[in-house]
């Protein structure tokens, strides 16, 4: 069992950005190309391999599914060396394989780190999400709360009007009521086609993405690896698991979870510090996406430590041949 002190995060750190730039520097050639499937498995293949090189000795607690649907980075699948600290790692190559094929913008590659037992195994379920920025008491918004009334609260703690909200949403067809009334409330909604995990990172910053709240139903593992970056960044989540059929309630027993109905906080999900590495791969709100120039490519990358609160972003021009 590892503990804490013998996570050396910041020793770590610039290894798990250098995973992060090579999954996204492998699916940059499948951008704009329609092909889902390929882009997403240059992306895994580019960061297991960077993965193996690192001196930890890593499990994946959210990866790209089960084993028996995934051939590599599944959940439990260990990666890294050996020669280093037990860790958990939480990622998701290609955040956004279809942003990625129709060249479509915060297309990222994420990827977290954390001391060996310190992140949710969430199940591959939904979660039903909600996600503030920093500098508000802890409980301004609350799960229970229907959406109008998250709306109103935020409104009331950040000292505007509800019409000076703006929320993010996944565009699906379950979230049309939530969308009625959120929008009955005057806010305005930045509707958003994949990527909820970007879509809850927004929130930490609204002074650069115009995003105050996050809400809807997506992934859970993608909850788990938004927890860890809003964890560095700052700001509120809480995150329940949702339940479609009894495979998936099999699912969360597998996992270890035995309260179906348990509303997690930011700290319940990612229980110890962790370091945080997105690049970006299409352009976005967060980060700037993959240039490409005869001879030279140029990513950017955010590295994160939630120990420090330091936030570092990171261009990275590297000479390609041929």
């Amino acid at each position: 069992m590892s503990t804490p002190t013998d996570f050396n995060d910041r020793m770590l750190s610039l290894g798990l950005a250098r995973v992060a730039e090579q999954a996204a520097i492998a699916s940059a050639e499948w951008i704009g190309r329609g092909d889902e499937k390929a882009a997403d498995q240059a992306a895994v293949n580019a960061m297991r391999e960077q993965l193996n090189l690192l001196d930890i000795k890593g499990v994946v607690v959210i990866g790209e599914g089960e084993r028996d649907e995934a051939p590599m980075l599944y959940i439990g699948e260990e990666v890294g060396n050996g020669n280093g600290p037990g860790v958990d790692i939480a990622l998701d190559p290609l955040e956004g394989t279809t942003l990625t094929a129709k060249d479509m913008p915060n297309a990222l590659t994420v990827i977290a780190m954390g001391p060996r037992g310190s992140m949710l195994h969430a199940p591959d379920t939904y979660m039903d999400k909600l996600a503030i920025g920093p500098g508000y008491p802890e409980g301004i918004v609350e799960m229970d709360m229907p959406p109008a009334t998250r709306v109103s609260a935020l409104a009331t703690a950040k000292g505007c009007k509800p019409s000076d909200i703006t929320v993010c949403i996944l565009e699906r067809p379950r979230h049309e009521e939530m969308i009625a009334e959120v929008r009955s409330t005057g806010a305005s909604i930045r509707l958003i086609t994949d990527g909820d995990v970007a879509g809850v990172m927004h929130c930490a910053e609204p002074h650069l993405t115009g995003i105050d709240m996050y809400m809807g139903q997506g992934g859970a593992p993608e909850g788990v690896l938004a927890a860890a970056a809003l964890k560095c960044m700052g700001g509120q989540m809480q995150g329940r698991l949702v339940f479609r059929n009894d495979d998936e309630r099999g699912r969360a027993a597998k996992a270890g979870i035995t309260d179906l109905d348990k509303v997690y906080s930011r700290d319940e999900m990612v229980t110890a510090d962790v370091i945080f590495a997105a690049t970006g791969v299409t352009s976005g709100s967060i980060l700037p996406g993959i240039q490409r120039e005869p001879g030279m490519i140029t990513t950017e990358t955010l590295l994160m430590r939630s120990k420090t609160g330091s936030v570092r972003r990171m261009q990275y021009r590297n000479p390609v041949k041929g």
